[in-house]
C-alpha cells in the first residue's frame, strides 16, 4: 500500500518512508491510497483476542512491508506499561451509554495509545529505508501530546524530540509532567502564545528549506510525532475496532449492529480515527464531534465553513483549545474523493484568509456522517458534578465536554443507540478544573493538589501522576513564536 499528500497525490511513499518523513515537504498529510475493509467475519474473529493481537491483525493491513513478527514484538512492548491488561478497558454508565477508557498508559492521557506504538514504528522504519542521520521529532502540544511523545521518545537510539507547548495553555500538572521529562535527548521549551502559535512554528520549521539542508549538513532529519504522522493515527484506528469488539464480547451489541461514538476533539485526529474505522467496515453509526468554547470544528460541521477568524478562548479542556484541526485535511481528501488539487486550494485559502468553504456534496457528506456541538466551562462543571454524584464516576473536563454534547445529540435526535463515549485523561491531570466542579474554593499547591482530590473522592492518582512530587524541574524556557528555530538549532548543535 502506498501513501499519498493531500495536497499532490502523485507524490507517493511506502508505508516505512511515510512515518519517517510525517508530513509531506509540499505542506500535505501522508494518506493511505485506499483504506483497506474489514468484513464482518474478520471483525467476529477478533472478539477473542487481546488488545495486542487486534493492534497487530489491524496494523497489519496498512503496514504491508512490515512483518507479523515485528507488529507483534512492538504491541507487546507498547502496551505493557499500561495499568490495566484491558490497555483500553470500557466503563459502563448505563446500558446506552459505554465509556472507553484511553487513559491507562504511563502518561495518563490517551496519547500514549499511539505514542508508545510510534517510537517503535519510527525506529523500524529509518531502519527499510536505509535512513542513516539522527531523527528529531518536533512536537506542538497543546498539553497531553508533548509529555506522550516525550516519554515514548525518552532514549530511543537515533533519535532527538523538542516539545513545544503553550506558556499559559496547559495544566499546571500538564506542565509539570514535561518540564520534569527524563531523558538525554529530550527537549521542552514553551512558546508564548496558543496552540497555534506553537503548531503554525512547527509547520513553518518543516517547510523551511533552507533550515532542512542546514540539518542534514548537522546529519539530523526533521519528523514529527503529532497526528499528522500517519503512524499517530493508525494505532488510535485499533482502539475504535477494540471497543466494539469488547462490547460484542460483553453482550452489549450484536455483530453488525451500529455503535454511535462521541469524542472531545480539537486537532480531529481522535475522531478521524473513528471515521476510518467506519470505513473499514466497522459499524458506527453517528460520529459526535464534542468541542469546547473554541467551536471551530462545531460550526464547520454545521455549515461547511471553516473560519478561524474568531477569538481563541482559554478553557478548562486545554488539549481542545485549537484553532486550527490539522487533521481535517484528511478527512476532506477522502469525502472528496481524492481530489488534491480542491484540497490544495481549501488550504491555500486557510493559510490566506483563515477560512475556507467546502462545496455543497461535501457539506452533505460531512452532515450525514458527523454530528457537532460544544459545551463551555460552567457546564463542563456542570457534568462533572453530575456524573460523580450520579454514577460515582470521577471524569476529566475534556470527557465531561463529550458527555454534555451527547446528551445535546440524544435530545436533538432522539437517538438513543448504544454509545462509546471517548474518555480521553484521567481526572487527576486536571485536579483543580475537577475540584472546582466538585465545590472546592481553595487548591493545594503542586502536586499536593493530587492528594487533595484523592481525599475528596477516594480516587487513587495514577502512579505516574503521584510519581512526579519527587521529579526535578529541568526546562523552563520561554520563546515567542519566531524565535522556536533557533531552539531547534540549539539543540542540533
Amino acid at each position: 500500500m502506498y501513501y499519498v499528500s493531500t495536497r499532490d497525490n502523485h507524490v507517493k511513499m511506502t508505508a516505512a518512508q511515510a512515518i519517517a518523513q510525517g508530513l509531506s515537504r509540499d505542506g500535505g498529510l501522508l494518506t493511505p491510497c485506499e483504506i483497506p475493509k474489514l468484513t464482518e467475519e474478520a471483525l467476529g474473529s477478533m472478539v477473542g483476542m487481546s488488545y495486542q493481537q487486534r493492534a497487530v491483525a489491524i496494523m497489519k493491513l496498512f503496514l504491508e512491508e512490515f512483518t507479523t513478527e515485528e507488529l507483534e514484538s512492538f504491541a507487546n512492548r507498547a502496551y505493557e506499561r499500561f495499568d490495566d491488561p484491558r490497555v483500553a478497558p470500557i466503563r459502563e454508565v448505563d446500558s446506552a451509554t459505554q465509556c472507553l477508557e484511553l487513559w491507562h498508559g504511563p502518561t495518563s492521557a490517551f496519547k500514549d495509545m499511539a505514542l508508545q506504538m510510534l517510537p517503535y514504528l519510527l525506529s523500524a522504519s529509518l531502519v527499510k529505508t536505509e535512513e542513516e542521520k539522527t531523527v528529531c521529532i518536533l512536537v506542538a502540544t497543546s498539553g497531553d501530546t508533548g509529555k506522550a511523545a516525550l516519554e515514548g521518545f525518552r532514549d530511543v537510539e537515533r533519535t532527538k524530540i523538542l516539545v513545544f507547548y503553550p506558556k499559559d495553555g496547559v495544566s499546571s500538572i500538564q506542565g509539570l509532567q514535561m518540564q520534569t521529562q527524563e531523558g538525554e535527548n529530550v527537549g521542552v521549551c514553551a512558546v508564548y502564545g496558543n496552540f497555534d502559535d506553537a503548531q503554525t512554528g512547527v509547520k513553518l520549521i518543516f517547510s523551511d528549506e533552507q533550515l532542512r539542508k542546514n540539518l542534514e549538513e548537522r546529519g539530523f532529519f526533521l519528523s514529527s510525532a503529532n497526528s499528522i504522522n500517519w503512524g499517530r493515527v493508525l494505532p488510535q484506528l485499533v482502539y475504535y475496532v477494540s471497543a466494539y469488539c469488547d462490547l460484542l464480547k460483553a453482550g452489549r451489541i450484536k455483530l453488525g449492529e451500529p455503535m454511535n461514538v462521541c469524542v472531545p476533539t480539537g486537532n480531529f485526529g481522535n475522531i478521524l480515527a473513528a471515521f476510518y474505522a467506519k470505513e473499514m467496515g466497522v459499524p458506527v453509526g453517528k460520529l459526535i464531534c464534542a468541542s469546547n468554547n473554541n467551536n471551530v470544528l462545531t460550526d464547520f460541521i454545521r455549515t461547511g465553513v471553516y473560519d478561524r477568524n474568531r477569538t481563541f478562548y482559554t478553557t478548562m479542556s486545554p488539549s481542545m483549545d485549537i484553532l486550527v484541526s490539522s487533521n481535517l485535511e484528511r478527512l476532506l481528501y477522502t469525502l472528496a474523493g481524492q481530489d488534491d488539487a480542491l484540497v490544495k486550494s481549501y488550504m491555500e485559502s486557510l493559510n490566506r484568509d483563515g477560512r475556507y468553504e467546502i462545496r455543497g456534496d461535501l457539506k452533505e457528506q460531512l452532515g450525514d456522517l458527523f454530528y457537532a456541538g460544544f459545551c463551555d466551562d460552567a457546564q463542563t462543571q456542570t457534568v462533572i458534578r453530575e456524573m460523580w454524584e450520579s454514577h460515582g464516576y470521577l471524569i476529566d473536563p475534556h470527557t465531561a465536554v463529550a458527555f454534555d454534547v451527547l446528551q445535546q445529540y440524544r435530545q436533538e435526535t432522539g437517538d438513543d443507540r448504544v454509545t462509546l463515549v471517548v474518555s480521553t485523561a484521567s481526572p487527576f491531570k486536571f485536579c483543580d478544573s475537577v475540584l472546582g466542579a466538585l465545590g472546592v474554593s481553595h487548591f493545594a499547591v503542586g502536586t499536593a493538589i493530587l492528594e487533595q482530590l484523592t481525599a475528596l473522592t477516594g480516587e487513587t492518582a495514577p502512579a505516574p501522576l503521584a510519581g512526579l512530587k519527587n521529579k526535578t524541574v529541568r526546562f523552563n524556557d520561554s520563546v515567542s513564536k519566531s524565535q522556536m528555530t533557533d531552539v531547534v538549532l540549539d539543540m542540533l548543535k
